[in-house]
């Protein structure tokens, strides 16, 4: 079961030891005058996402038999791009099984924005739907930020409103909703090292709305040490190397090498790229990270994968941010 919101207000958490308590320096094993490096231990996202699908749908299930509110979820896609549908529907099956009330509205490639703003206005007004998530990228006829900014805040649940990203800049969070991918970001990282970041250095690659700049946010008020890289900065590696976390969200793919690494380091790889291999002669699709996977987890102390690290994470957070919502909206506390 949830311990309730934290007190920190980005999200909602069962209690879980802690694996760490700084970062975990790769061992080092001596064997007949030979030196091995043991790997990185792996963050394994999929497995936490698992633990916290549990409590959000022991949440769900106890909101519904108290209080005969079943939390709602509105997911909207305009347009047909392949990646798109695939993390709804994975949002949209997470839902359900999480016992929601789950709804998706697939739109046209060319739905006007007349139309979409007002779908948005008839599921603001539906006190059935708690949390209304737009897919993105939007086709470009249509005003992104125009778009996302006509979800009311509190059914913003991806976090992407000016009113939530405001109030987690000025580190208000109680009653805000951060996105969902820097929250899965954060509660990987204070598995490892705890809630106290202070005294460590985070370096995060990547500047954006979503990942970047919310993140940062959540670690300075851990107390860490914050720098936000871009592609104006200037010597990366040497920034990076300098990182007892490194956060990883640019897109583009294995990036990070190796020797960008400061040894024993916690790695968050956000990325997700998709990328040509050969493969016995044919060429296939595979998904990779913006980390060299296979070098860096020879330095750093844990990482995580790509597949199965951030992506789960953010699908976790995105349905705690609902039953947050839900609570929200009939004024129950935890």
């Amino acid at each position: 079961m949830f311990t309730g919101m934290h007190n920190r207000g980005y999200y909602l958490r069962p209690d879980r030891p802690l694996l760490f308590s700084r970062p975990p320096v790769p061992a080092v094993i001596h064997v007949q005058g030979l030196i091995f490096v043991a790997p990185a231990a792996l963050i394994d996202g999929k497995a936490r996402a698992a633990q916290l699908s549990v409590s959000i749908t022991e949440s769900a299930a106890e909101l519904f038999e108290t209080h005969g509110i079943r939390p709602g979820l509105a997911v909207v896609i305009v347009g047909d791009d392949p990646a798109s549908k695939v993390y709804v529907r994975n949002k949209q099956q997470t839902a359900e099984t999480c016992g929601f009330h789950s709804v998706q509205h697939a739109l046209a490639a060319d739905s006007s924005q007349e139309s979409v703003l007002a779908l948005l206005t008839e599921l603001n007004a539906d006190p059935a739907i708690h949390g209304i998530l737009v897919q993105l990228p939007l086709p470009d006829h249509l005003d992104e930020q125009l778009i996302t900014q006509s979800v009311a805040p509190e059914k913003d649940v991806d976090g992407f409103h000016f009113q939530n990203i405001g109030k987690l800049t000025a580190g208000q969070t109680e009653g805000a909703f951060v996105p969902c991918t820097p929250a899965g970001c954060m509660l990987m990282i204070e598995d490892q090292l705890g809630k106290d970041l202070s005294g460590l250095n985070a370096v995060i690659i990547g500047r954006s709305n979503i990942v970047g700049k919310p993140l940062a946010s959540l670690l300075l008020k851990a107390n860490a040490t914050v720098t936000i890289t871009h592609s104006r900065t200037s010597d990366l590696p040497a920034v990076c190397r300098n990182a007892d976390i490194l956060v990883a969200a640019v897109g583009r793919p294995n990036m990070v090498k190796g020797e960008w690494i400061k040894p024993g380091a916690i790695v968050i790889d956000v990325g997700i790229n998709r990328i040509q291999v050969s493969e016995g002669g044919k060429i296939k699709t595979k998904l990779t990270g913006d980390v060299d996977f296979e070098e860096v987890s020879k330095v750093a102390g844990a990482i995580t994968p790509v597949p199965g690290g951030v992506g789960p994470m953010t699908i976790a957070m995105l349905m705690a941010n609902t039953v947050a919502s839900a609570k929200r909206a009939a004024n129950i506390s935890d």
